[in-house]
């Protein structure tokens, strides 16, 4: 073979082996393109901050995918199959992207079972190529400001009631000053109202200190025999105007530790909520016994008794079974709403047990004292 088809043979086989080589490197240079473009780099040290903060955390790429998202953030329910929901986050992720101007907005997430959840949403551009979004719960700060908003339209509904009953009441009067008997009768009629406007006002005044359900400062402790038969006086009046017998059964030697002043308006409200919804002639009993380490206070009536459905609401404030019936007998709708604080306050708890047309009982049960055990423990 010469030399010139030598040099010619050489020179083929350099350029397919320099074409190769091209093509190699090309192609390797393509994939570690691709995997920068679809794994955006998270910038240094970024996620030791998100870890420590307490916002739930999600970082969108440019496809909208979810590349890091904190634990909460899925319990949250934000975070799903590698997506970002509901679309109105998704809806803010995207203009963040288009403009890089930091937002927020407060957004509501209703699943398909359970009930409606808050958060607050902060979106804001990290780096160039990923979305960082912020969230909060906030359910439990909306549906507090949703019972103080309902809690003052109530106050201002139930005092209406009793100052507009004396305004009339106070005209009637002055055109009957000439007839004594009406004015007898409407002078009865206006104590009547005041008193309810007075136990009223005391009913939120208690109820706003018992708020945060944080134990008294005023704790002592209590004989549990004198308590019931204080709050079984206070209802006496009542009881024989209707001539219902209140039977009380208290095991010895019963102590518990808490406010006296709280405890005795939470069993005074229990006596006298079992005395105004009885019929007469019937009875009201209230026992005190030792159980397991706790003092259980029963009242229990012969009433009309709770719907089953309604069971779960008598707590809340104002909420009444039957409005009619107790704007008649002059119910505030608080009195329950305040033995639940109250025992949640002095540490302990409220439990009910109803049937319509047989009765009910409401059971306070506090943890058990002993002075001279609790000073040898300490």
């Amino acid at each position: 073979m010469d030399i010139g088809a030598s040099m010619l043979i050489a020179g083929a086989i350099g350029a397919v082996v320099g074409s190769i080589i091209t093509y190699v490197w090309r192609f390797s240079e393509r994939r570690q393109n691709a995997v920068v473009e679809t794994v955006p780099v998270i910038p240094a040290g970024v996620e030791a901050v998100l870890a420590v903060l307490p916002s739930s955390t999600v970082l969108i790429d440019s496809a909208d995918t979810v590349v890091q998202a904190s634990a909460p953030a899925h319990a949250m329910g934000i975070v799903h199959d590698g997506r970002l929901h509901p679309e109105e986050l998704m809806t803010l992720v995207r203009q963040v992207r288009r403009d890089g101007q930091v937002r927020q907005a407060d957004i509501s997430l209703q699943p398909k079972r359970g009930t409606t959840s808050y958060i607050h949403a902060r979106v804001a551009p990290l780096g160039s190529r990923l979305i960082l979004v912020l969230a909060d719960d906030r359910t439990r700060e909306q549906r507090v400001e949703t019972v103080r908003r309902d809690f003052v339209a109530n106050v201002s509904h139930e005092l209406k009631t009793p100052i507009g009953a004396l305004n009339l009441l106070a005209e009637a009067v002055a055109e009957a000053k000439d007839d004594p008997d009406a004015v007898v009768r409407f002078s009865s009629r206006m104590h009547t109202e005041s008193e309810r406007l007075t136990r009223l006002v005391q009913q939120i005044i208690d109820l706003s200190r018992l708020q945060n359900d944080l134990l008294s400062d005023d704790a002592t402790t209590i004989k549990v025999g004198e308590l019931i038969s204080e709050a079984c006086e206070h209802s006496a009046t009542d009881a024989e105007r209707k001539e219902i017998d209140i039977v009380a059964t208290v095991e010895p030697d019963l102590f518990i530790h808490g406010d006296r002043a709280q405890l005795h308006a939470a069993v005074s409200n229990l006596v006298e909520n079992a005395v105004t919804y009885s019929p007469e002639g019937s009875r009201v009993t209230v026992t005190a016994t030792h159980v397991d380490e706790n003092v259980r206070i029963t009242v229990a009536d012969n009433g009309i008794g709770i719907p089953n459905e309604e069971l779960d609401r008598i707590f809340e404030r104002f909420y009444r079974v039957d409005p009619a019936r107790a704007r008649a007998t002059g119910g505030t709708g608080l009195g329950l709403s305040i033995v639940k604080h109250v025992a949640a306050s002095n540490g302990g708890s409220v439990e009910v047990w109803s049937e319509p047309g047989l009765g009910s009982s409401f059971t306070l049960v506090m943890p058990s004292y002993n002075e001279e055990l609790e000073e040898e423990q300490s």
